[in-house]
């Protein structure tokens, strides 16, 4: 039988407090109503949505219990499970403090200035218990600084008695649903409105007073109500959609010098972008930076339903204590790449040229990149725990991007279903997304998909097998087919001449001069043994006089280089001169895409239809 109450005490109560704000600790109070003899608990040790184990216990201290007013001893079993001496005859409480100085959306932050965690970072799990109803409370007067604004609170998590200010208790339904709902903290900017009727709430901390609140919500209104509308069509004005997987959302947005992510969840979205990049009081413009800003909020939103419910069958159950692998996050991280900016094209926020120029930034990322000729974008989904999202200086030349190359994926895909076309209708990309939505998330079905149920659909929709084009794009490392689709669609290429560090195959910082940063395989750079960890100091040049030169920045090659075809770079490598012969790459050699609109007619039936 479900566990439900225990007198007055919830099943899984989680009390929160700031410890001690100035040492950024979270106290954390856990009631357990009726544990097990032996009770365990275990921290998550990684975050859904972002692929690699963090290790979150390493910031836990102080872990103490208590039943029967006395206390029990608490025993670490392993790097992130504990094992309490407890009976099954009485509430267990378990005590222990949380290290939170991580500015990210993956983990926790505590200042006096604002507070934000996820439940993984918090929460500990409490074994066998993870499908009884959880509450956790959120203690206001320990959050409150001397002459400091009012802290208010946002969360996805269902409000159970909470004051003005939004603390007080919250319900989850399980220890799912509770660590899929972040916290937000502090006296942060925020606003509201309605997409199809949903209410949506954005909260801002970090914020200047030049800030314009009122434009990001009609710009993220444009976004909710174009993609709810892709998912599940129109309803009548002002009505809500039945459908949705949601009845409210939060965005939660950390403006901050510099810094630039996401992370989805099931009603509500951590989002952390540069200070400068948010809208300002009276600019009629839109700036690159404000569009990037957009297509991460247009970006975050449609994983509500791509990865949130249609999700890989192996996350049917998350296993919060190591990896879990699937292969398909080409399809739910790039497909989703591929709709951000054509949702925001369709929502009206960017015209054909700038999509284009998104779009093209994104082929450039890929054919940058050598390790699409040997990593096929299944393979790097399957592993973003060591890849992706452990990159180091060789990255680029032993995987690609399941993102960026995702994306390409899906579009080939939608072009090449735009041109095949069934009994006088045209297919695209959209209907196969929605029928997905139909198979996996509806009826009886709660959202598990494999890569069959995407065959399946194709099959059903255009009546023919797409398992060779899966067998190239998907599981092969073969060029996608770009150029033809593209240009079948009304998109001029321009091949034109590639900027200097990619001519070379280089990738550099130049803070203190050139520091070799990666080293392309093939390229010239490769052949003439630079190293990622070098410092270019020089280069020298046969039969000219002078016939050394200083490198201050890269770019200084083409002032001394001239038409010399063979030099001699001089580089530092851990304290030794070294005379690494370089042959100058042709113009030619390396060139790079410009996409132009060549049929006005046929890209808008493209990007609009």
């Amino acid at each position: 039988m479900p566990l439900g109450r225990c007198g007055d005490l919830t099943a899984m109560h989680y009390r929160v407090e700031a410890a001690d704000l100035h040492a950024h600790l979270y106290g954390v109070t856990l009631t357990i109503a009726q544990p097990a003899a032996g009770q365990r608990v275990s921290l998550p040790v990684w975050i859904a949505g972002s692929y690699m184990v963090r290790e979150f216990a390493k910031q836990i201290t102080t872990l103490s219990a208590r039943q029967h007013n006395r206390a029990v001893t608490v025993q670490q079993v392993d790097k992130c499970t504990w094992r309490v001496d407890c009976a099954a005859d009485a509430p267990l409480t378990l005590h222990y403090q949380v290290h939170a100085h991580d500015d990210s959306v993956r983990t926790a932050w505590l200042d006096t200035q604002r507070g934000f965690f996820n439940g993984t970072s918090l929460f500990l799990q409490v074994e066998g218990l993870e499908d009884v109803p959880h509450q956790v409370t959120l203690v206001a007067d320990t959050f409150h600084t001397p002459n400091s604004k009012p802290w208010q609170v946002a969360t996805g998590l269902t409000p159970v008695k909470t004051d003005r200010q939004g603390f007080g208790t919250y319900a989850a339904a399980d220890y799912d649903e509770l660590v899929d709902c972040p916290v937000e903290m502090g006296p942060f900017w925020s606003g509201s409105f309605k997409a199809c009727g949903i209410e949506h709430r954005f909260v801002v901390a970090g914020a200047t007073p030049a800030f314009d609140g009122e434009r990001l919500l009609r710009d993220s209104q444009k976004i909710c109500e174009t993609a709810i509308r892709f998912w599940h069509g129109k309803s009548k004005r002002g009505n809500k959609h039945s459908a949705t997987p949601h009845q409210s959302y939060v965005f939660m947005l950390n403006a901050v010098a510099q810094g630039y992510g996401g992370l989805e969840h099931r009603n509500s979205t951590a989002l952390i972008c540069n200070r400068a990049d948010l809208p300002r009081l009276h600019e009629t413009s839109q700036s690159e930076g404000y569009t990037t800003l957009l297509g991460l909020i247009s970006h975050e939103y449609f994983h509500t339903w791509n990865v949130k419910r249609l999700r890989p069958a192996e996350f049917t159950r998350y296993d919060y204590t190591q990896e879990n692998y699937t292969e398909l996050l080409w399809f739910f991280e790039g497909f989703t790449s591929y709709y951000d900016d054509l949702l925001l094209h369709r929502a009206g926020l960017i015209d054909d040229a700038q999509y284009l120029k998104l779009l093209n930034k994104t082929i450039h990322q890929v054919l940058q990149t050598p390790g699409r000729e040997v990593h096929s974008v299944a393979q790097s989904s399957f592993e973003a725990w060591t890849k992706y999202y452990r990159q180091d200086a060789n990255s680029p030349n032993l995987t690609v991007s399941y993102y960026s190359k995702g994306a390409l994926v899906a579009l080939c895909l939608d072009l090449s279903l735009r041109q095949h076309g069934v009994k006088n209708h045209s297919v695209s990309l959209d209907e196969v997304m929605r029928a997905l939505w139909v198979r996996c998330c509806s009826g009886q079905q709660d959202g598990p998909m494999t890569e069959a149920d995407v065959l399946a659909v194709l099959n059903e929709l255009t009546g023919r097998s797409w398992a060779a084009e899966f067998k190239a794009w998907v599981h092969g490392t073969r060029e996608l087919p770009l150029e033809k689709l593209l240009t079948a669609h009304g998109v001029g290429i321009r091949h034109e001449p590639a900027p200097l560090a990619q001519r070379l195959g280089l990738r550099v910082g130049e803070d203190h001069g050139v520091q070799i940063k990666t080293v392309l395989n093939g390229s010239a750079a490769h052949r003439a043994g630079f190293a990622p960890g070098d410092e270019w100091l020089g280069i020298e040049i046969a039969g000219k006089a002078p016939s050394a030169w200083r490198l201050k920045k890269l770019e200084d090659l083409l002032h001394y280089v001239g038409t010399a075809k063979k030099l001699v770079a001089l580089v530092s490598r851990d304290a030794q001169l070294l005379r690494l012969n370089l042959t100058w790459p042709n113009a030619n050699d390396n060139r790079v895409w410009r996409l132009t609109i060549d049929n006005a007619t046929l890209v808008k039936r493209w990007l609009t239809l």
